[in-house]
Formats: C-alpha cells, sequence, structure tokens
C-alpha cells in the first residue's frame, strides 16, 4: 500500500539555531492546544515537535561539553546574578 507522499515529501529543514528550534516548537505547542487542528496535522505537529525537542536538548548537551571544557573539566553551579 502506497502512503500519502505529500506529508513524507515535505519534511521540513532542521532549525538554524536553538532560539529558531524553540520559537517554532512554541507556536506548535500554541497550535495544538487550540484543538483545532485535524488529526493529521496534530500528528505531524506532534512529529514534528518531538524533532525539534531532539534538535533543543542536542544543542544544550553540546553546549553543556562547551562549558565543561572551559571550567577545566569540572561543571561547577550556575551563580546567577542573584548569587552573593
Amino acid at each position: 500500500m502506497a502512503r500519502s507522499t505529500a506529508s513524507a515529501a515535505a519534511t521540513p529543514a532542521q532549525p538554524a539555531s536553538y532560539e529558531e528550534a524553540l520559537a517554532e516548537l512554541d507556536r506548535l505547542v500554541q497550535a495544538m492546544e487550540t484543538g483545532q487542528l485535524p488529526l493529521d496535522r496534530l500528528l505531524d505537529s506532534y512529529r514534528r515537535g518531538a524533532d525539534l525537542l531532539q534538535f533543543c536538548r542536542g544543542r544544550l548537551d553540546a553546549v553543556e561539553q562547551q562549558v565543561k571544557v572551559l571550567e577545566d573539566g569540572q561543571l561547577k553551579p550556575w551563580q546567577g546574578e542573584d548569587a552573593a
């Protein structure tokens, strides 16, 4: 049986940045929360959201590894601006 080629052919590009991925993920969540999406679109949005979440986690992990290198292998707790 042949699958619909419309959804398979329209694979969205990987986001250019973490911020771009996060913004798209936010838009997807807002659209899904309205409850107005047709089932097929809802499923496509869920899949795209899962891909974006994986991308964001990967970027955060990469940044964490870079911070460890910069901190000489010791990941120190974040002090923030409020810490004295």
